[in-house]
């Protein structure tokens, strides 16, 4: 019986590094850092080899997770500080990739802009700060800290009838960028995730992962020129909740007595593969998985595209720093 599809998904590499180290296991060619800053939390996973990416299942690579559960609350200095954050460590991969000053971004916003939850792409793309056609047209009047920035989103297959990274691999051959910059919506474990956690990553992205719908990849193999992945997961799936909640009962009912199996019956003795038909079983007559996403997305999917949007503008202008970054979040 195949029971991939209602298996344990996640987009997020620190919540895969966690299921497969379970928290205190070291990985070998994957190392972990940790970073607090008053109220946000900066996770650094580096994947350097075969057998790290096998064990967590993501591609070797750099992988920075930016967490701030505070942004719900709409506090908009811990907003301004994040966009703060983002800028950092995003001039930190323009950095390691040896990407100039002057070099040609190309910013890519994924997802279906009718789909709140899948709109993040696309409202990021509405923020960034385009200038490329400024250096085409009247070269001599731009000012000075300002790169050729060009901006653009595709649509889904749905909408479009084109696979996305056919679109984008014509757009990267006339435009001929020095990076992309590939933004999307994914999928997490957890809900107190969705909306506070951003992902940004040197290995590329594959359109539609976040709801488990992987399309050609946009990545340096793919395009010919380096693909920087932000990511934010907006959904949880109902399957990942339904395991998630058995967990969470028997280390409940374990803190009260030894005697779980007297309340969770069978499933205290139930294995991870049984859990997972378990759930087939009873989704089945739905036909399909649920995507599970806050009923505030609206407000949420904002905001969080403001912040990336500020945070790259910052970090892609010189002329725009991190002191008047505020400027560019509200």
């Amino acid at each position: 019986m195949d029971l991939s599809a209602y298996s344990v998904r996640t987009d997020l590499a620190l919540e895969a590094h966690d299921l497969a180290s379970s928290g205190e296991q070291l990985i070998p060619g994957v190392h972990r850092s940790v970073d607090n800053q008053d109220g946000i939390r900066i996770s650094t996973i580096d994947i350097t080899s075969n057998e790290g990416a096998q064990a967590i299942g993501k591609l070797p690579g750099h992988y920075i997770t930016i967490e701030a559960p505070e942004l719900r609350q709409k506090n908009t200095d811990l907003q301004d500080r994040v966009a703060m954050v983002i800028a950092k460590e995003f001039e930190a991969f323009l950095k390691k990739l040896n990407i100039s000053p002057n070099a040609k971004v190309l910013v890519i916003g994924l997802g279906n802009w009718n789909v709140t939850p899948d709109a993040l792409g696309p409202i990021v793309v509405e923020n960034i700060m385009v200038t490329r056609h400024y250096f085409e047209l009247m070269p001599d009047q731009v000012s000075p800290g300002y790169r050729p920035v060009s901006a653009v989103a595709p649509g889904v297959l749905g909408i479009t009838g084109i696979e996305t990274g056919d679109i984008v691999q014509g757009i990267v051959e006339k435009s001929k960028p020095d990076l992309v910059i590939a933004v999307d919506a994914l999928a997490s474990l957890s809900l107190e995730r969705v909306n506070t956690t951003i992902q940004i990553a040197d290995t590329g992205i594959h359109p539609g992962s976040g709801i488990g719908n992987k399309r050609k990849g946009l990545t340096l193999q793919t395009l010919g020129v380096p693909v920087i992945a932000i990511g934010v997961p907006t959904v949880v799936f109902a399957s990942t909740i339904v395991n998630n909640a058995f967990d969470m009962m028997h280390n409940h009912f374990r803190r009260q007595t030894d005697n779980t199996g007297t309340i969770l019956g069978l499933l205290d003795k139930m294995q991870e593969n049984e859990r997972l038909e378990l759930v087939r079983e009873v989704l089945n007559p739905l036909g399909h998985d649920l995507l599970v996403t806050p009923k505030e997305i609206d407000q949420f999917i904002e905001d969080i595209a403001n912040i990336i949007a500020s945070g790259l503008n910052a970090a892609l202008h010189e002329a725009i720093d991190a002191d008047n970054v505020a400027a560019y979040t509200h």
